[in-house]
Order: structure tokens, then C-alpha cells, then sequence
């Protein structure tokens, strides 16, 4: 996974360009791409700051606040499917892929598996 560029190329990137030299020959003599150079900068002017801004981190699901309401309509009706189930919440105002849905489902451990045996002809 990539860094954050060190705190003293920082600051020798940032001098460089307040001493008039553009981003992109900064850039290119400090062996960096534009694009971290010209970003830094931008930071830079917005913030003041040097340091690198957060790097990942955890996203809260994005139906925790629908849990309540699709634990109940997967109760009511236990072989809707997760594409129903995105229709239902489009339908709602929330938008999102039945991906998202199937996520939730599968945390909560509500997984749905058909049986075989009943897809196959009696062998009798």
C-alpha cells in the first residue's frame, strides 16, 4: 500500500514552489509525481499543514439504518430476494446496489440457500 511522502521532502517540495519554482519541475526534482506535488500544495494552502491527511480507515455500512426495517421484511416473506429487497428500498429513497443489501443480510446471518434435493425429480 502506498505512504505518505516524508515530512522533510514535504517541506523541501513546498519550499522549492514558494520560491517560485512551478509544481512540476518540483515535482520532477524532488523525484515525485506531479500529482503529489500539485495535491500537496493544495493542502497545503487550504490547511497550513504539512502532515499527511488520514489514510483508510472503517465505514459504517450504509443500511445500519435500514437494519431494523429489512430484518423485518425478510421475516414476513423469507424468500425475497436481495434485488426485491434494493427495489423495495429504492422505492423508500434509498439507493443502493443489491450487493449492499446481500452485505447486511450475510453479517446478520440471514442467508438463504435453496435445496437441492427438492430442484431434483423423485427418483422413485
Amino acid at each position: 500500500m502506498a505512504k505518505p511522502l516524508d515530512l522533510d521532502l514535504r517541506r523541501r517540495i513546498v519550499a522549492a514552489i514558494e520560491a517560485g519554482a512551478s509544481c512540476r519541475t518540483a515535482a520532477a526534482r524532488f523525484d515525485v509525481s506531479e500529482s503529489a506535488a500539485i495535491k500537496l500544495m493544495r493542502r497545503y494552502r487550504a490547511t497550513g499543514s504539512l502532515a499527511p491527511g488520514k489514510m483508510g480507515g472503517h465505514r459504517r455500512p450504509i443500511l445500519e439504518a435500514e437494519r431494523d426495517w429489512l430484518m423485518e421484511r425478510v421475516a414476513k416473506q423469507s424468500d425475497i430476494t436481495v434485488r426485491a429487497l434494493a427495489d423495495e428500498l429504492a422505492e423508500r429513497g434509498i439507493v443502493v446496489s443489491h450487493v449492499s443489501v446481500w452485505n447486511l443480510l450475510r453479517r446478520e446471518s440471514q442467508t438463504h440457500k435453496k435445496k437441492r434435493a427438492r430442484q431434483r425429480a423423485d427418483p422413485s
